[in-house]
């Protein structure tokens, strides 16, 4: 607007003066809207001649806070009154050139631009920040002065929370607060939120893939709600946040779960649709813990631990978000976040004041799934004359149903307490029951195994399988540390393949799991094998028959504390489904314990009709027995059926019976203690030599390395050998193909008539299952997809040997005879001929004790009686066998006289 002139309605001629003619302040000056004669005129009142006045105050001091002006008056209206002096525009001052429309990005760039100019020129006041965009409808009820307060502070605090957020780099430094109380800092949490959110955005490993983001992409697409993160990778990259981990894990977890569902929710804007919360599961945490080392130390920390699941109760509906309904005035409530121990509940209805009763509002409350487990200490940890220790889990979300009874998982939670008033009663002071609120949980089977193998372990496990001796390399290292018993660990091999299951129609169940008895002489090393394979196998349990009950290997009835409801605890051979149940001392059980597992060796399920429960559970697994004689020695002159106090029933559904004799031969004898012998120094801490390298025990005992059979094949490492069972259980399934029935059925044909002839172990259809069972077990060794002739050559050969072993010595010689060309499959020609020239010798020794009353030391026999033995079994040149290493270790060849000397000494 123009300058007031000279003949403005307000000027000095009319004696006033004008405010826009001379400086006005407050320091003592004329006031500008006083009259000549001092007289102080009202606001905005009339002069003489009609014009518009103002006076003294209607203006305050800028930096005066105070009520200010008040525009609201009863004359406000004059205000308004037309004054054409003084409604005008000076066209100079305007302009009227074009300008085009900001964008939302621009004009926050300028705000920016120009709120920074404001703070380095130390501007009080500024533009706010996110003017266009934020609300003042909150900023309505608060009175001028205060909001021009706020306004001139704002930049100030703004920039204060700004600098605290961003100073944080020792994050770790808490500042003398417990880790629970500095995460729950706005500061702390939203460095840790940010650094979270950025290592899942931004991790890459060693071969240019971004972990996590392929994590999140495999979870989205299954509809999950939770993916894993490597707690090793995690210290490697964010080391405070793994140091904050374990210590404060209900803090972590909850800035964990935001950032990761902020992330996923940047990939996908609208996966929330399909699950509302997203949820990290910590995996691999270094630390191990054992479930009775548990202690107050450990309570509110992130733990880890294994157990076997022994019980679980039903899927529940657990209250997360309850709102409730006041039954007065039908008033919602809520909604309240409701906590793991107590219960929340409204005080008082905010419609009506009323202080209830309340009903829970069932459309509008949030649950989430609940399901309470008990895990127990596995059978091979719990401390010699210790029961085991059990722990209760909860499991929230979709971690339900995540294990069943039987399972051995790896447990990953925070050890926490609920307060228990019953234990108040009991214990007569407060005591709490602890819980582990489950993280993460990974079941010990083949499939979660296999996933874990490395591509290098898969790369071994493929070229294993094509070597041609591969077999025989397993059945070597089967208990390498056990000399001899080739049958025993060519049998345990076998059963721990196992076979192919059939279930056509799901009407006919033909069960797949090899099941073997090993009965012999005590101290033979029976218990050992067994206790091998506990060690080896995916997944074993092992009991003893004296310390077994029918209940405890089947199942039995208890009601739960929880629930006050029968429920079904697990067995020993429920607990041991798709794995081994090892029974030793078989003979040592009762007749009705050992009548209950009838049912499961056969049929692989335990069927329970008890406290109105009729089920049937499922066990299948391969047994493996071992039994004294009756006795205690095996009587080669009696049948195995007279040597061993067990039914028809349970002996026929074993599929190999192995029987180990302990037979006194001096130079075997030799033998077997150098080996023991060895075995003892080789294995102890301070078999090494001034280098570090492991001490030649062979040289210090003077002797070379027995090899005789399997002993003379290069074994597999034991950690490669159970990755290379769990494989091939897990992928590889063999199916029959061009198999020649015609000689198994007169194998079956053959067996059964010498069974009857010699009143041994009967032969039952059963057996033909058991063959195909191992030509089977023997296909899945070589990681072949279909049986091949040489895969049932093998399952007849074992099963004869099987059956020969149980036979009378006296017909024992002639069966061998009988069956000698399929007992010779896949021998090696020095094997047979070495077992052919042991035979003679032991003859010789026999003939020259019986005429001389004595044992001799050298015993001879001719080459051609060996090279017409030789014959029989079709191999015709015997002189690779006469140069080989398996010969000079045990005998001697004259070659001047053709003769065999073997030395007792």
């Amino acid at each position: 607007m123009t300058s007031p002139r000279s003949d403005d309605p307000i000027s000095e001629a009319d004696g006033v003066s004008s405010p826009f003619s001379r400086e006005h302040s407050s320091g003592g000056r004329e006031n500008p809207f006083s009259s000549e004669g001092g007289e102080d005129l009202p606001p905005f009142s009339d002069d003489s001649d009609g014009n518009l006045l103002q006076s003294e105050g209607a203006y305050a001091d800028e930096n005066e806070e105070g009520e200010g002006e008040e525009l609201f008056g009863d004359n406000m209206e004059r205000d308004y009154r037309a004054n054409p002096a003084l409604d005008r525009y000076d066209p100079g001052l305007l302009d009227d050139s074009d300008y085009s429309e900001l964008s939302q990005g621009d004009r926050r760039a300028a705000e920016v631009e120009m709120r920074q100019r404001d703070r380095e020129e130390g501007r009080l006041g500024r533009m706010r920040k996110g003017l266009l965009y934020d609300d003042d409808e909150d900023e309505m009820d608060v009175d001028r002065p205060r909001r021009r307060r706020l306004e001139r502070t704002s930049a100030e605090d703004e920039a204060a929370d700004e600098e605290m957020i961003e100073s944080i780099e020792n994050l770790e430094d808490t500042r003398g607060y417990s880790f629970p109380v500095w995460l729950r800092m706005p500061a702390p949490r939203m460095e840790c939120y940010n650094r979270f959110k950025n290592f899942l955005k931004t991790y890459v490993n060693k071969k240019g893939q971004n972990v996590y983001k392929d994590r999140i992409k495999r979870m989205c697409e299954s509809n999950q709600s939770s993916f894993d993160v490597d707690f090793t990778v995690l210290a490697t990259v964010e080391k405070t946040l793994a140091y904050f981990m374990p210590e404060a894990p209900v803090e972590m977890l909850e800035i964990m779960d935001q950032a990761a569902r902020d992330v996923v929710l940047s990939l996908y804007p609208k996966y929330d649709r399909i699950q509302k919360e997203i949820h990290v599961r910590i995996a691999e945490l270094p630390l191990m813990e054992e479930i009775r080392s548990f202690r107050q130390v450990h309570l509110n920390q992130f733990v880890r631990t294994t157990g076997v699941v022994t019980s679980s109760s039903n899927v529940l509906p657990q209250l997360s978000l309850v709102k409730y309904n006041c039954d007065k005035c039908n008033y919602v409530i809520g909604p309240f976040v409701q906590s793991q121990t107590n219960e929340v509940t409204p005080q008082a209805c905010p419609e009506c004041q009323s202080r209830g009763p309340f009903q829970v509002n069932m459309e509008e409350t949030v649950y989430k799934n609940y399901q309470r487990i008990t895990i127990q200490e596995p059978p091979g940890k719990v401390v010699a004359g210790r029961l085991p220790r059990s722990k209760d889990v909860i499991l929230l979300g979709d971690l339900c149903d995540s294990s069943k009874p039987g399972d051995e998982i790896d447990l990953t939670g925070i050890y926490t307490h609920s307060y228990d008033g019953s234990l108040n009663t009991a214990q007569g002071f407060p005591v709490f029951q602890t819980v582990i609120l489950a993280n993460h949980v990974v079941r010990h089977d083949n499939t979660n195994a296999v996933q874990e193998l490395t591509e290098d372990d898969l790369k071994q496990i493929v070229a294993l399988s094509k070597e041609d001796r591969i077999a025989d390399r397993i059945f070597a290292s089967m208990a390498p540390s056990i000399y001899g018993h080739e049958n025993v660990k060519r049998g345990l091999a076998l059963a721990l393949f196992g076979g192919e299951s059939k279930n056509p129609a799901q009407k006919h169940k033909v069960r797949g799991d090899i099941n073997v008895l090993v009965c012999g002489d005590p101290g033979t090393a029976k218990s050992q094998f067994l206790k091998y394979c506990e060690k080896i196998a995916p997944r074993a349990v092992f009991t003893t028959g004296q310390g077994a009950s029918a209940v405890g290997l089947t199942a039995y009835v208890q009601k739960s504390p929880v629930t006050r409801e029968w429920t079904l605890e697990a067995g020993a051979l429920v607990l041991a489904d798709k794995g081994v149940c090892i029974i030793d001392e078989f003979d040592k059980m009762n007749d009705a314990d050992r009548t209950s597992i009838h049912e499961a060796m056969e049929q692989q399920s335990i069927s329970i009709s008890k406290a109105g429960i009729v089920t049937s559970l499922q066990a299948r697994c391969s047994v493996l027995a071992a039994a004294n004689p009756i006795g205690g020695r095996y009587d080669p002159a009696l049948t195995f059926s007279d040597n061993v106090d067990l039914t028809e029933p349970i002996l026929s559904r074993f599929d190999i019976l192995c029987v180990v004799r302990d037979t006194v031969d001096s130079v075997e004898d030799e033998r077997l203690a150098k080996f023991v012998i060895n075995s003892h120094m080789k294995h102890h801490p301070d078999a090494f030599d001034e280098d570090g390298e492991p001490l030649d025990v062979l040289d210090l005992l003077d002797i070379e390395p027995v090899e005789t059979g399997l002993s003379s094949i290069e074994p597999i490492p034991q950690e490669m050998l159970r990755k290379y069972i769990m494989y091939s259980r897990e992928r590889v399934r063999p199916k029959m193909h061009k198999v020649d029935s015609d000689k198994v059925a007169q194998m079956y044909s053959d067996l059964r008539r010498e069974s009857m002839a010699t009143g041994s172990v009967p032969i039952t259809v059963r057996h033909i299952e058991s063959m195909i069972r191992i030509a089977e077990a023997h296909a899945r060794m070589h990681l072949r997809d279909y049986v091949r002739e040489d895969d049932i050559n093998m399952a007849i050969r074992v099963t004869l040997e099987s059956f020969i072993d149980a036979q009378k010595f006296s017909v024992m010689k002639n069966m061998r005879r009988t069956f000698s060309k399929y007992l010779s499959f896949r021998r090696d020609n020095n094997e047979l001929l070495f077992f052919l020239v042991k035979q003679l010798m032991k003859e010789q020794a026999m003939y020259l004790k019986s005429r001389y009353k004595t044992d001799q030391k050298v015993l001879e026999i001719s080459e051609k009686e060996v090279a017409d033995k030789a014959r029989q079994i079709n191999i015709f040149d015997i002189r690779p066998f006469l140069n080989s290493k398996m010969f000079k270790n045990r005998f001697n060849y004259d070659a001047k006289r053709q003769l065999i000397i073997q030395s007792a000494a």
